[in-house]
């Protein structure tokens, strides 16, 4: 059993992980959506769920990859993609961004917290 993990990978590891469900459910209403559509949409429907199965496992592997330092930057990509599922389903613009703020807010006082209190914290490798 390993030390204890840093804030910013226990705050990151908790945000990713509820992001994945709110991003499934996303999907799912995207899925809908495009189904009851009456005319033909920018994308069909299996697209969507090809689209957010994969979006969801690589957030369930960017979850197990955080103990790297250059995961974090894989982080902010993935929050720009959530984002850009907006021109798909308009919603996820907001929901994208809120989350994108809870990740720049996770990362900062994180950080913050980590060097404040190195010796308490295990470093990402």
């Amino acid at each position: 059993m390993s030390g204890p993990r840093s804030v910013t990978r226990s705050l990151a590891t908790i945000l990713l992980g509820f992001e994945t469900i709110v991003v499934f459910l996303g999907a799912v209403v995207t899925l809908g959506l495009v189904s009851v559509a009456t005319e033909p949409g920018p994308v069909s429907p299996l697209a969507v769920i090809i689209g957010g199965v994969l979006l969801c496992l690589a957030m369930i592997v960017l979850i197990g990859l955080l103990r790297f330092r250059w995961s974090y930057p894989i982080g902010w990509l993935m929050q720009a993609i959530i984002i850009a599922t907006g021109f798909i389903t308009p919603a996820m613009f907001f929901v994208g961004g809120l989350f994108a703020a809870m990740w720049t807010y996770c990362m900062i006082t994180g950080s913050r917290i980590d060097h404040t209190h190195p010796d308490q914290h295990k470093e990402i490798e």
